[in-house]
């Protein structure tokens, strides 16, 4: 009930629209204050975050896979992650704001912020997840104040032309 209120209302589509831009602004400032600061490096959070990683009650690491990434991917190829940590934060934020691809910008915001999560970075990132799943949940409704009213259906019908889904049994 909730979700298709979430998916199909007009009211919902202007709440969700107050909601996504409130998100977007902060993943657009994040990424633009990293893109112009003059070098983004994220190799100090990531030492930092090997060297205290998320304990819980017991002492033991709880994310000890995740560490274990950071460790042998992310930390030996930071110039990856330089380049798309703060141009990935200035898209999420430029497609929440325009209502463009809503859904794919708050997913992969979703993704990020998990990712900062499990780092063991709190701040305001509950807050976030929250207010993300909301817009995920909401799909199109969330971009119909946007870009997404006429990307989306420019989209099914020349991208997807001719495609017809499988339909399932049930």
């Amino acid at each position: 009930m909730v979700v298709n209120w979430l998916r199909e209302n007009k009211v919902a589509a202007g709440i969700l629209t107050v909601l996504r831009l409130y998100l977007g602004y902060s993943w657009l400032t994040a990424g633009w204050g990293k893109l112009t600061s003059g070098g983004f490096d994220a190799s100090g959070y990531l030492k930092a975050v090997i060297a205290n990683p998320v304990k819980g009650p017991d002492g033991g690491v709880v994310y000890g896979w995740y560490v274990e990434f950071l460790k042998g991917f992310a930390l030996p190829n930071v110039d990856i992650f330089n380049t798309i940590v703060p141009v990935g934060e200035f898209l999420i934020g430029l497609g929440l704001i325009l209502g463009c691809l809503t859904t794919a910008a708050m997913f992969f915001g979703l993704v990020m912020n998990y990712a900062f999560f499990l780092a063991g970075t709190v701040s305001h990132i509950p807050t976030d997840l929250f207010i993300g799943a909301i817009i995920l949940f909401a799909g199109y409704n969330a971009g119909r104040i946007g870009l997404d009213r006429w990307v989306i259906p420019f989209i099914r019908t020349t991208v997807f032309k001719g495609y017809k889904p499988v339909k399932q049994n049930g």
